[in-house]
C-alpha cells in the first residue's frame, strides 16, 4: 500500500510495466510518494484545478495530484511504455485523468482547456526541461494560459532560473524568468530519491506569472541579454556592440554605466535597454 492511495507501490508499477528509465528520454523516476505529494501540495490548492503534467512516467506525481484533489490532470507522455501504468491510474480516478501520448515540445494543450487557466506541475525530463521552460515563458500574448508552474530541474538550472543581479548564476534565463514571473526555489531532492540516481541534486521551483511585466518587446529583451551575457566578462560598451547600436545609448536608457558588466545589471535595466533598442530600430526603419 502506498501513502496516498490504494494503488501498488511505484517500484511494483515499474516492474509490472517493464518501465526501465531511458537516458535518451531524460528519465529519472521519483519513487517516494511522500515527495511527489510534497510537490503536488506546492501547487495547491488543487481543488477544482486543471493540471498539465509533463513526462509522468509511472505516475507517482500524477497519483499525488489526483489524490490531493485536482479536478482534472492532463498527462503528456512521450514514452508509450508508460501508458499502461497511467491507464491503471485513470481507472482508479475515473473521469479525472486525460492521457496524451505526445512530445511536449510540440504539443499545445490550450485546445483541451476550454479557456480555463491551468497549472503546470512536472518532474521535467532533464534533457528538455530548459527548452520547455523558455517556451512557456515566451508565450504571446501575455499573461499566459497557466497561472502557476511547479517544476523540477537540476539544481544548477534552478539556480539560473531564480538568479538576480550579482548572483553567480545570473544570466539570460534569469532575466527572462524574472521579467515574466516571480520565481522561488522551494526545496531540494536528493539523487537517492530517483531511479536511476542522477549525479546531481534536483530542485523544485515555483514560477507565478506576473500579470503585467514591465513593458518591452520580448525579442528585443532576449537579444540584449544574449549580447550582454554572450561576453559576460566584458563591459557593456564592448558586449553590446553586436547589436549594431551605440552601447552607451542603451546603457544610459537603463541608467547604468557603460563600464559595468552584464551580471551587475538588474532585470529592470535589461528591460530599459530593450525598450531603447526597439526605439532606435523604429526610428531607423522610419527614416527615408
Amino acid at each position: 500500500m502506498s501513502t496516498i492511495d490504494d494503488l501498488p507501490p511505484l517500484r511494483e508499477v515499474i516492474r509490472q510495466h517493464a518501465l526501465s528509465a531511458r537516458k535518451s528520454l531524460g528519465q529519472n523516476f521519483l519513487l517516494d510518494l511522500n515527495l511527489t505529494a510534497r510537490i503536488a501540495r506546492a501547487a495547491g490548492p488543487l481543488e477544482d484545478a486543471v493540471v498539465i503534467e509533463i513526462g509522468p512516467g509511472p505516475g507517482g506525481l500524477t497519483r499525488a495530484l489526483l489524490a490531493l484533489g485536482a479536478r482534472r490532470v492532463i498527462a503528456i507522455e512521450r514514452d508509450e511504455r508508460a501508458l499502461g501504468a497511467l491507464q491503471d491510474i485513470s481507472r482508479r480516478y475515473p473521469g479525472r485523468l486525460e492521457i496524451i501520448c505526445a512530445d511536449a515540445q510540440h504539443f499545445d494543450p490550450r485546445p483541451l482547456l476550454g479557456g480555463a487557466r491551468a497549472k503546470i506541475v512536472a518532474n521535467l525530463p532533464y534533457n528538455i526541461a530548459t527548452a520547455l521552460l523558455i517556451d512557456w515563458l515566451s508565450i504571446e500574448p501575455w499573461p499566459p494560459w497557466y497561472d502557476m508552474m511547479v517544476l523540477m530541474f537540476q539544481r544548477e538550472v534552478a539556480e539560473r532560473i531564480v538568479a538576480r543581479e550579482n548572483d553567480e548564476a545570473y544570466g539570460r534565463l534569469g532575466v527572462l524568468a524574472n521579467w515574466r514571473a516571480e520565481t522561488k526555489i522551494l526545496f531540494d531532492i536528493s539523487p537517492a530519491a530517483f531511479v536511476p540516481q542522477p549525479k546531481v541534486t534536483s530542485s523544485v521551483v515555483r514560477l507565478v506569472p506576473r500579470l503585467a511585466p514591465e513593458p518591452c518587446d520580448r525579442r528585443a529583451l532576449e537579444q540584449v541579454a544574449a549580447a550582454a551575457f554572450g561576453q559576460r566578462r566584458k563591459m557593456l560598451r564592448q558586449s553590446l556592440k553586436s547589436l549594431a547600436v551605440d552601447p552607451a545609448r542603451l546603457a544610459a536608457a537603463a541608467d547604468v554605466d557603460v563600464t559595468r558588466r552584464a551580471e551587475t545589471v538588474p532585470v529592470s535595466g535589461f528591460v530599459a535597454m530593450a525598450r531603447e533598442l526597439t526605439n532606435i530600430r523604429n526610428i531607423k526603419s522610419d527614416t527615408p
